[in-house]
C-alpha cells in the first residue's frame, strides 16, 4: 500500500476520558512523539503557543487525555492516544506564551496494575495474559493484538499475585515474544513474526525523505509524517536505496560486526519490521516527519553467542503471522 503525502493535516485533542474535547490544531503547535516495541510506554511532548487563559486552567485542571492524529489526505489516523502527565506553562517572547502537555500512553497500567486472581488447574498461557490484562483495565488499557499462544494445560492451579507487567514480561520472555500498550491496547508479538495488516510502501514518491541507512541498531529511515507505520507491523522498502554499514577493520571488532551483520541485515524483499517510531511536527513550520528503526522482517533471535536465546532459522524465510 504506498499513498502519496500531499494536503497536510493535523489534530490535537484535550479532554476528558468521555465527554467533551478541545481541539487545539488551530494554534501553533509543536509536538514529538515517540513509540518503540519495548515495555516502557510511549510519550508525546506537545507545546501549543498562546493559549487562553480559560483553555490553560481546563487544560490543567479538568483534562486528562490526549489525542493526537496527523498526516496527509487520504492517510490520517492517530498518532499518540494517552494520559496527560504534567502541564507546564512558560513564556518564549514578550509576545508569545506557551504551554507544555507531557502525556504516557498506559503509564499507570504499567506503573500499578497489580493482579490478584486463582487459577484452576488447566490454565493456559492465553488465560495468563487475560489474567494480566483484566488487571489493566481500571487503567484504561485493555487486550489488543496477541500471538497465537500453546495451548498445553497447566496440570496444578496457578496463584498469579503481583504486578501485571512482570506476568506479561514473563510471557513474552517464555514465548519468545515483545510486548508493549499501543494507543491503550496492549499487544504481544512474536519475535520472529509481525502483525498482520496493509504493508506500507516508502518511497521518494510516498514521502520518504533522503535515503535509508543501514546502522548498528536497524534500518533508519526518515519519511513525511506517516500514521499507517504502526509499531510491530511492516513496511517495504527498496533495498537499492539503503546507505550500508562501513564495517571496522579492526580484528577485535569482529564479533560486533558479525552481530550487526545479523541484527541490521538487509531482507531480499524488502520488507522490514518497525521496531521503533517518532513522529514530529510543527503546525506553523516544516517539521513534519516519521523517523523509524526496522529489523528484516526474516530476522530473528540472535544466535547463543550474541544473545541468550535461540537459534536464526534459515535465510530467506519471511515471518508468518501470530
Amino acid at each position: 500500500m504506498g499513498t502519496k503525502q500531499y494536503g497536510r493535516k493535523v489534530s490535537i485533542l484535550v479532554g476528558q476520558s468521555s465527554g467533551a474535547a478541545t481541539e487545539l490544531s488551530e494554534l501553533r503547535c509543536v509536538f514529538k512523539i515517540s513509540r518503540g516495541d519495548l515495555q516502557t510506554p510511549n510519550s508525546a511532548r506537545v507545546r501549543v503557543y498562546n493559549v487562553s487563559e480559560t483553555t490553560k486552567q481546563r487544560i490543567e485542571k479538568e483534562f486528562t487525555r490526549l489525542v493526537v492524529q496527523g498526516g496527509y489526505e487520504g492517510n490520517f489516523g492517530i498518532i499518540f492516544d494517552g494520559t496527560i502527565k504534567q502541564v507546564r506553562r512558560g513564556r518564549e517572547s514578550q509576545t508569545d506564551t506557551y504551554l507544555d502537555i507531557t502525556a504516557a500512553d498506559g503509564d499507570s497500567a504499567y506503573n500499578f496494575a497489580v493482579v490478584n486472581a486463582t487459577l484452576a488447574a488447566g490454565s493456559t498461557a492465553s488465560d495468563h495474559v487475560a489474567a494480566a490484562c483484566t488487571a489493566m483495565n481500571p487503567y484504561g488499557v485493555t487486550q489488543g493484538y496477541t500471538l497465537e499462544l500453546p495451548t498445553n494445560p497447566l496440570p496444578r492451579g496457578k496463584v498469579m499475585f503481583g504486578m501485571a507487567r512482570d506476568f506479561m514480561r514473563w510471557t513474552a520472555r517464555t514465548q519468545q515474544a515483545v510486548w508493549s500498550i499501543q494507543d491503550g491496547k496492549v499487544i504481544l508479538v512474536p519475535e520472529t513474526s509481525y502483525m498482520p495488516g496493509d504493508i506500507p510502501v516508502i518511497t521518494a514518491e510516498t514521502g520518504m525523505v533522503g535515503l535509508p541507512e543501514q546502522t548498528q541498531n536497524g534500518i533508519t529511515i526518515k519519511m513525511l509524517l506517516n500514521p499507517s507505520v504502526k509499531i510491530g507491523s511492516l513496511i517495504q522498502i527498496d533495498n537499492a536505496s539503503v546507505q550500508r554499514y562501513e564495517y571496522s577493520l579492526n580484528v577485535g571488532q569482529q564479533a560486533q560486526n558479525e552481530r550487526i551483520q545479523q541484527q541490521a541485515k538487509l531482507q531480499d524483499d524488502g520488507f522490514y519490521y518497525v521496531m521503533i517510531a517518532e513522529h514530529s511536527g510543527d503546525t506553523r513550520g516544516n517539521e513534519y516527519y516519521t523517523e523509524v528503526i526496522c529489523l528484516a522482517a526474516d530476522v530473528t533471535v540472535l544466535p547463543d553467542h550474541f544473545k541468550d536465546k535461540g537459534a536464526v532459522p534459515p535465510d530467506n524465510v519471511i515471518k508468518k503471522f501470530g
